[in-house]
């Protein structure tokens, strides 16, 4: 069966490898918080409000984020597979949830539109220390370069006292969290939540800042040296920020980081979010006012380095069946 039937349309095999594909988007602790539904050519978007991390995420932020993902990886995927698509978002002002619609139709696979599919394909979430080997300026404002929304921007933080101000932020965010009870329960639900999705305990390194290892309240604070400097002086830096801090603006973010994580995979970068400093609101007024003079909406930030060449290669984290996410 091929993408297209004897009338020119696209069949719903290829359909259903678009929905495939759409879900290896990266996802807040891989809650993939998204619905599909298969209507002729065209597939809808919607969002999975039973998946909101209701403690950490009670706005939908980091849900809008992780669907805007998944659709840009939905037309990565079907401009790879020769069906591209056109995208309308938030077609039906009476469902909030409808986030968007991707008409397909048959057209021609490109060069570019196969080395995305192929990245697409490639891209995983590795949480495993970088390499001391630093990412240049001119690579950094490459990758940020290489996001083509007009509404996004998307800044490399290269300052050393921005740098500064954005860690102690960071680490604020970080201890502001560590004492939330009821936080911290939720986001050990999602360590080891099934085997169709959350993190797999085995992913999550000795010296990180996921959830499996955060202290209780009862313990003593960790000190500097055992929490481990979590932004190196060597890592690259970025910050996706948008125009409108509201559901689009949400949308819009998570499609930007799909598109930048993806040219980072194929320029053999490794990406790993860091969300803490925006999920508290403390911080995220501190980031926007104080790094970025109110002029944007900071909405998620990227650390950007280089994995070990002799490194193993991950196997992707797990996904729910295409069959999970269908909606009728």
């Amino acid at each position: 069966m091929t993408a297209r039937d004897l009338n020119g349309t696209v069949d719903d095999a290829t359909l259903r490898e678009v929905v495939r594909l759409a879900c290896r988007a990266p996802s807040v602790h891989n809650t993939q918080p998204w619905r599909w539904r298969i209507d002729g050519a065209r597939l809808e978007l919607h969002v999975d409000r039973s998946r909101q991390l209701t403690v950490a995420d009670p706005d939908g932020r980091d849900l809008l984020i992780s669907c805007g993902a998944a659709l840009h990886h939905a037309a990565v995927a079907a401009a790879g597979l020769g069906v591209p698509a056109h995208v309308v978002r938030f077609p039906d002002a009476s469902d909030p949830d409808h986030l968007a619609t991707l008409t397909l139709a048959p057209g021609s696979r490109t060069p570019r539109a196969l080395a995305e599919l192929h990245a697409l394909e490639q891209r995983r979430t590795d949480r495993r220390r970088f390499t001391s080997w630093p990412i240049p300026d001119e690579r950094l404002a490459k990758l940020a370069a290489s996001v083509e929304h007009h509404d996004v921007h998307v800044l490399p933080l290269t300052d050393v006292s921005v740098r500064f101000r954005v860690e102690l932020l960071i680490s604020r965010a970080m201890t502001l969290q560590d004492g939330d009870e009821a936080l911290g329960e939720e986001q050990r639900r999602w360590i080891d939540h099934s085997r169709s999705d959350g993190v797999p305990s085995d992913r999550v390194p000795d010296v990180d800042v996921y959830p499996s290892h955060r202290r209780s309240r009862f313990s003593p604070p960790p000190s500097q040296d055992s929490r481990h400097q979590l932004v190196e002086s060597t890592d690259g830096l970025l910050a996706i920020c948008t125009e409108k801090d509201d559901r689009t603006g949400w949308l819009e973010a998570g499609e930007a980081l799909s598109g930048l994580w993806l040219h980072a995979t194929t320029d053999g970068l490794s990406v790993v979010p860091l969300s803490q400093v925006i999920e508290v609101a403390e911080t995220r007024v501190a980031l926007r006012h104080e790094v970025f003079g109110a002029l944007v909406a900071p909405q998620i930030l990227l650390r950007i380095g280089w994995q070990e060449i002799a490194r193993s290669e991950l196997e992707p984290t797990p996904r729910r069946p295409v069959e999970d996410v269908l909606l009728p």
